[in-house]
């Protein structure tokens, strides 16, 4: 018999079946690192903007792009199986902050590029690595109020948000990415509205790539910002058949435990992802939060070890140390098995 060949979109869920997978950690702490200036982010290109753009990371592809290439070479030497694109903040919603929507869909075909460049360069035939399009919350919220006084009002729709996930999700999949991950959810009317423009996309297109979801905790409560449980934040979002659910950012280790736990036993049917912050904020560390890689990775492991996780990595103040000490040390569990995961659909496609 031939051996079964995989293509890059199957060969992601057949890998989650067989060990726990790697994320790469922040990159806006990587960033800060370079102590970058406001002429590095406008470059030539940028260079009569009217306005400031320090701190306008998704503009660092045109401008600094050997920073963010070094950012991911740095994470796939440690270990990392997905890394994400430097497009946190690439919507035309967030970048009109700036005075940049019409540069948004670009933003993310060459931030996707970049990625996937530098997963060719470290993928073996028995390590493929894999170029995950990082679809962020954007500043803006359909189910909140900005207004204390008028919790009515809303300073976005639900159409301009879908509007603006599809236009960076095109851009995503032109530029190469292998799936999408829709991440630090706080709102799930956001999250909604990229989960519709995802499935336009993969209908127009044709081509179905894996979807990873990941919310946000933001406190003891349990809750999303939006109020809701994590099961309740499952139950919204399952319709979609992710690869994966998981939750990232606002919480370490320690206090996401509980929420990764509930939500490994309500989402049966998929893998289940974890990236947490480096413990909480630190201005006095180099990374600006407290845990050190050992830590961070000691911590994780213990979410291997009671059979919580299929990915794994970390968020805001983590480094490609943090990253290698996860790798290691989650690398000798088992993944969580679920009941008739997602990946099904993949692998018979």
């Amino acid at each position: 018999m031939n051996p079964i060949v995989y293509t890059r979109a199957q060969q992601l869920p057949e890998i989650l079946r067989q060990r726990i997978a790697i994320l790469d950690g922040a990159m806006g702490t990587m960033i800060q690192r370079y102590k970058l200036g406001e002429a590095d982010y406008r470059g030539e290109r940028f260079k009569d903007h009217p306005k400031d753009l320090k701190g306008n990371n998704e503009l660092l592809q045109f401008t600094r792009p050997d920073v963010i290439r070094e950012i991911h070479e740095q994470y796939l030497a440690a270990g990392a199986d997905i890394i994400e694109t430097n497009t946190f903040g690439a919507t035309s919603v967030a970048q009109e902050d700036y005075g940049l929507a019409s540069v948004a869909r670009e933003m993310n075909v060459v931030a996707a590029r970049l990625a996937r460049e530098a997963c060719d360069q470290y993928s073996s035939a028995d390590k493929p690595r894999f170029a995950a399009g990082a679809l962020g919350p954007t500043p803006r919220t359909a189910s909140i109020s900005p207004d204390v006084n008028d919790p009515a009002a809303r300073n976005v729709s639900f159409d301009e948000l879908k509007a603006a996930y599809l236009e960076q999700a095109q851009g995503l999949l032109e530029g190469g990415a292998d799936l999408f991950l829709v991440e630090t959810i706080f709102d799930t009317l956001n999250a909604k509205a990229a989960i519709f423009a995802l499935d336009e996309l993969m209908e127009t297109s044709g081509e179905r790539l894996p979807v990873i979801i990941s919310g946000t905790v933001t406190d003891a409560s349990g809750r999303i910002l939006s109020g809701q449980t994590v099961s309740a934040f499952w139950h919204s979002v399952r319709h979609a058949r992710p690869l994966a659910v998981g939750l990232n950012c606002a919480l370490g280790a320690t206090l996401m435990r509980p929420y990764i736990e509930e939500l490994a036993k309500v989402a049966g049917d998929t893998f289940i992802s974890c990236y947490p912050n480096a413990g909480l904020p630190n201005p006095m560390s180099d990374t600006g939060f407290d845990e050190t890689p050992e830590i961070t990775g000691s911590l994780v492991e213990e979410f291997a070890r009671a059979g919580f996780l299929n990915i794994a990595g970390g968020c805001c103040g983590t480094t490609p140390a943090h990253i290698a000490q996860i790798a290691q040390r989650v690398g000798k569990y088992q993944p969580r098995c679920p009941h008739n995961g997602a990946f099904t659909s993949l692998l018979a496609a």
